[in-house]
C-alpha cells in the first residue's frame, strides 16, 4: 500500500538521519529519568519535575548557561503533556511568525481544546517589541510560554514577560555528570577512553554537555584512525578541543566583576589574581580592571593603607604606558597589594553619612570665621572674623566647629582599628579634645592665636 510504503520510507529515512547525526542529538534523552544533572529540576519529588508529570506546567523562563539541557527538558515537557508542541527561534523568527503561532494555538483551543506550548529558544535575542507580541497570549492562556535563555532573565526580558514566567535556573553540569555522559557516549560510540583524557575532556567543557560530547565524538573518530576498537587518548581530546573558547555573556561580566571585587575585599590575593585573569582573558577592557581596583583603595581599603590608593593609581597609570600583556603584572601586583592591605570603609561611610545629610538636612550658612576674606571689603561684612590660623598654633592646629551649627557634633569619619586608621582614630580622638597628639609639642600657655595666611580660604 502506499501508505506502507510511504512510512517504511520516512522510518528508514528517520534511521539513516539518526545514524549521521551528531552524537549529542543520538544521545538525546527520551524520559526525564536519561537526563544527567538538573537534580533540583528534575530529582524525585521535585516541583519542576510534579509539574511536568502532572501536566500543569505554566509558563516558563528556563535560564543558564549553554549546555545545561534547556531545550532536552522542553522537549520531554511536550513529550510528556497532552499539548501540542510549536517550536520557534529567536534568531529567524519575527512578530509576524509569533502572531502566526498564537493565532493557530487559539484555533486548536477553540476547535479541539487542546492547548499549546509554545517554546522560543533563545528568547533573549528578541527585542523588547517582539517580546510585546507574546504577551496576550500569555496572558490568555492561549499558549503555555517556555523560554530558553543563557541570559540573566532580569536583564534580557521584559518585566511583564517576566511577571507572568515562573523562573527555572539550569546548573552547569558537575564533573560526575560529565563523567557520566561521557561514559554513556563512549559506550554509545563502542570506544574506550584513558582516565586522564575523561578527566581532560570534563575540564575543558566547563559544565557543559554538548561542548563535552563534541570533544569525545571528534576525540573517537582521532582514536579510530589508528584501529578498532578506538581507545582515546588524552592527545586525542588535546587535538579535538585545541583551543578553549571562554564564555563571557553580559551576565557572566558582573558576576566576574563581582568575583574579583568580593575576592579583594575578602583579602584573598588567590582568588583575587585568578579572576582578574579570567576577566582579561575573556576580553574584558583592562582600563575597567585598573579602574575598580583604583576605587576599591578608597572604598574598601581607605585610611587602613593609604598607599592602597596610590599603588592602584600607579597600576592604572602603567597600563596605559606599557600596554597589555606586560601591564598585566603592574594590574596583578595591584591586586595583591589591595588583597593583603588592612580593610576599611570609614572614608566611604563618612562620604555616604555626609552626602545623605546634604541631601536631607537644612543647607547651614558657612560660619562667618570661615567664610571668604581674602578680598576689599570682606572684613566689613563680618567674614573671617574669629578665624584662627592653625599654624600659627605650635600644635599644627586649631579646636574649633567648623560644620555649619545646624550639624555641629556630626561625626562623619568613624576611623576603624585596622591598619593605620588605627593610629589615626588615636591622632583624631586627641585632636577632638583639643589635645596635641602623642610625638607634638603642647600648645604655649601665653603663645599667639592670631594672625593668618596670605590665602585665608
Amino acid at each position: 500500500m502506499p501508505t506502507g510504503g510511504g512510512s517504511l520510507f520516512d522510518a528508514a529515512a528517520a534511521s539513516e538521519l539518526e545514524s549521521r547525526a551528531p552524537l549529542a542529538a543520538r544521545l538525546r534523552p527520551r524520559r526525564l529519568d536519561e537526563v544527567i544533572g538538573q537534580r533540583h529540576l528534575l530529582g524525585e519529588g521535585a516541583p519542576f519535575r510534579r509539574l511536568v508529570e502532572s501536566d500543569r506546567l505554566s509558563s516558563a523562563i528556563f535560564f543558564g548557561p549553554p549546555g545545561t539541557g534547556k531545550t532536552t527538558v522542553a522537549r520531554l515537557v511536550a513529550d510528556t503533556s497532552a499539548k501540542t508542541f510549536v517550536q520557534l527561534s529567536a534568531v529567524s523568527a519575527g512578530v509576524k511568525d509569533v502572531r502566526e503561532e498564537l493565532e493557530g494555538a487559539r484555533r486548536c483551543l477553540g476547535e479541539s481544546g487542546r492547548g499549546t506550548i509554545l517554546f522560543l529558544d533563545e528568547i533573549h535575542r528578541f527585542s523588547r517589541a517582539q517580546q510585546d507580541a507574546l504577551l496576550p497570549g500569555v496572558e490568555e492562556g492561549v499558549v503555555v510560554l517556555i523560554g530558553a535563555t543563557t541570559e540573566n532573565p532580569f536583564f534580557a526580558l521584559n518585566a511583564p514577560l517576566l511577571s507572568r514566567s515562573t523562573l527555572f535556573r539550569f546548573e552547569p553540569l558537575t564533573r560526575d555528570d560529565l563523567e557520566a555522559l561521557v561514559g554513556r557516549a563512549l559506550e554509545r560510540e563502542g570506544a574506550s577512553a584513558a582516565p586522564d583524557a575523561v578527566a581532560a575532556a570534563c575540564s575543558l567543557a566547563e559544565g557543559d554537555a554538548r561542548g563535552v560530547l563534541t570533544s569525545i565524538e571528534v576525540a573517537v573518530a582521532i582514536a579510530r584512525g589508528r584501529g578498532e576498537p578506538p581507545v582515546v587518548t588524552l592527545a586525542d581530546v588535546e587535538a579535538a578541543r585545541t583551543t578553549r573558547a571562554l564564555r563571557f555573556s553580559p551576565d557572566d561580566h558582573y558576576d566576574m566583576v563581582s568575583a574579583f571585587i568580593k575576592s579583594l575585599r575578602g583579602s584573598d590575593p588567590d582568588a583575587a589574581v585568578y579572576w582578574m585573569a579570567r576577566l582579561l582573558a575573556a576580553g574584558e577592557d583592562p582600563r575597567f580592571v585598573a579602574r575598580r581596583m583604583v576605587i576599591l583603595a578608597s572604598e574598601d581599603v581607605g585610611m587602613a593603607d593609604p598607599t592602597g590608593l596610590v599603588v592602584a593609581t600607579a597600576a592604572a597609570e602603567a597600563l596605559e604606558r606599557v600596554g597589555l600583556p606586560e601591564a598585566a603584572l603592574n594590574l596583578a601586583q595591584a591586586a595583591v597589594h589591595l588583597a593583603l592591605a588592612p580593610k576599611s570603609n570609614a572614608t566611604a561611610k563618612a562620604l555616604w553619612a555626609a552626602q545623605a545629610d546634604v541631601e536631607h538636612e537644612p543647607a547651614g550658612a558657612v560660619p562667618e570665621r570661615l567664610r571668604d576674606a581674602h578680598y576689599k571689603g570682606a572684613t566689613a561684612l563680618g567674614h573671617g572674623r574669629g578665624y584662627e590660623y592653625p599654624h600659627d598654633d605650635p600644635r599644627g592646629f586649631v579646636e574649633g566647629v567648623y560644620l555649619p551649627k545646624e550639624l555641629a557634633g556630626r561625626r562623619y569619619f568613624v576611623p576603624s582599628a585596622h591598619g593605620r586608621e588605627a593610629e589615626l582614630g588615636a591622632r583624631l580622638e586627641a585632636l577632638r579634645r583639643g589635645e596635641a597628639p602623642d610625638g607634638e609639642p603642647e600648645r604655649q600657655p601665653d603663645g599667639p592665636r592670631e594672625g593668618g595666611g596670605s590665602d585665608e580660604r
